[in-house]
């Protein structure tokens, strides 16, 4: 093979072989070491967009004007191989006429001996190849950043073998080591008890039926970590509309949700106690009007009466009014005042401290009644709550045991608290009538509400002691039966 017609080949006796090589799209050179002669195919100009006669055919020309700075590097690694070393081809960009920089594979073999020792190449041009091969990549890239930053992997399940195959994301998400292979009863086992079911039966449904899932479940990782999940699966199906595979996502959606749980609390929260407000407003301005009326009427018969035994016993009417209307105001004044303590300090308040202090305060009444009090405060000593609160529930809960004891034995009142899920838990127990609380469970809460024939009822503190609990982003619920006894359960925190 030779370089004699110019920037032709001529391959001696093989002129159809002279032909292909001058016509293909493929630029082929030629550069003797010692000479430092360098020779460029007809389709080495072509690539390029130039003729022959626009730029230098040199080594130096191509190395320092065609050939893109950076690399340079592995094109001399390309091209200093050993005699008997395979061609290498590398990744170049090449400067062309009009098109800029374009990519080409360049390859290269070393060849003859050292008298004659000479570097034989080809350039191909695979720019568009290389875009696509580029913007891919980028794609790739973006889709695994997007998948990082939204916490999201992926799993599929092979309905035909039920193996279940998961992707690094995946694991990173159970907090596995992506080595370890599971099945699918192993996937479920890592869901929270109470959302087993519905993934055993979410899964279940796709593979038997290709129906869809979005579920939101409580996931436990292999490090203990509780985190919210959001898992998501579409079936693949085959030519009859079968499923072949489970193709799914798990996301990891815990902040979100626990800051939708918590708005959503509040909103509930807020809801109830703009409800109870409500209330509380009717009836205090019922009562209010209605102790007004009554005060008004009694004042304009006391004007128009002037024997003076019956204007005394209109002012004994007049002076019951006034104590009725004093006790509204001053319920109006508590209720009021538990919202305007929400932001006093809380402090760390020994249970059995505040019990014993409220039970000093009730002594006269708890013998009165001849009443037991039990307490056992061992499992949460201790609470960070408002002094006056804490004080305030042990008062209303101990009184309304107190009042509505059992006439037939004596009071028998139990206290006690836990640790549980990160809360504080009070139990108040007792032994009294208890309440039926299919006729009268939604209104046990409510201000003035009485259920029972006691002329100490005043159907307020149980109200002040819900508000207070809920005040605080707590709750309170009841159990009771009638004739065996109410137990109160509050989380505190």
């Amino acid at each position: 093979m030779s370089f004699t017609e110019g920037d032709n080949f001529s391959f001696d006796g093989e002129f159809h072989v002279t032909q292909i090589v001058n016509n293909i799209n493929i630029g082929i050179w030629e550069y003797n070491i010692n000479t430092r002669e360098a020779k460029w195919s007809s389709g080495f100009y072509s690539l390029l967009g130039y003729e022959p006669e626009e730029i230098a055919c040199t080594y130096d020309f191509f190395f320092e004007h065609l050939l893109y700075y950076e690399d340079k590097p592995q094109f001399l690694k390309s091209i200093t191989k050993h005699f008997q070393d395979s061609p290498e081809t590398v990744q170049i960009r090449l400067l062309t006429k009009k098109a800029g920089y374009r990519w080409f594979d360049s390859t290269a073999k070393k060849w003859g001996d050292k008298a004659d020792a000479r570097l034989t190449g080809s350039i191909v041009d695979i720019h568009d190849h290389k875009l696509l091969e580029l913007q891919s990549t980028r794609n790739d890239f973006q889709l695994k950043e997007t998948i990082k930053i939204a916490k999201m992997g992926g799993w599929e399940i092979d309905v035909k073998s039920l193996a279940i195959f998961l992707t690094r994301e995946a694991y990173d998400i159970f907090e596995l080591h992506d080595k370890v292979k599971l099945t699918i009863e192993e996937v479920i086992s890592f869901f929270d008890p109470q959302h087993r079911s519905l993934m055993t039966a979410a899964i279940d449904n796709i593979i038997k039926y290709s129906q869809p899932f979005d579920l939101e479940v409580l996931f436990r990782t292999a490090k203990n970590n509780l985190l919210w999940l959001r898992a998501k699966g579409v079936a693949v199906i085959n030519e009859y509309g079968r499923c072949v595979t489970a193709r799914c996502i798990f996301q990891n959606i815990d902040h979100v949700k626990r800051k939708e749980l918590e708005v959503q609390s509040a909103v509930n929260l807020l809801s109830d106690q703009n409800k109870r407000l409500q209330n509380f407003a009717y009836i205090v301005s019922h009562n209010l009007r209605s102790h007004t009326g009554n005060l008004q009427f009694m004042v304009n018969l006391f004007d128009q009466t002037e024997i003076s035994e019956d204007r005394l016993e209109i002012f004994s009417h007049i002076k019951s009014i006034s104590d009725s209307l004093k006790t509204t105001i001053e319920h109006l004044s508590e209720i009021v005042k538990i919202q305007a303590e929400i932001d006093m300090d809380r402090k760390r308040l020994d249970f059995e401290l505040t019990l014993k202090n409220v039970l000093s305060a009730l002594e006269n009444n708890i013998k009165a009644t001849q009443a037991v009090i039990e307490y056992d405060f061992s499992k949460c000593p201790d609470v960070n709550y408002i002094p006056a609160y804490l004080e305030s529930i042990f008062q209303n809960l101990l009184t309304n045991s107190l009042k509505y004891k059992h006439p037939e034995r004596k009071p028998v009142i139990k206290c006690s608290t836990s640790k549980e899920g990160g809360h504080t838990w009070l139990f108040f127990e007792d032994n009294g009538i208890g309440i039926d609380l299919e006729r009268h469970g939604e209104m046990v809460f409510g201000m003035y509400k009485t259920f029972h024939q006691n002329s100490d009822a005043k159907g307020i503190g149980l109200f002040i002691t819900r508000n207070q609990v809920e005040a605080l982003g707590g709750t309170i619920s009841i159990e009771s039966t009638v004739n065996v006894g109410t137990k109160f359960t509050i989380r505190l925190v």
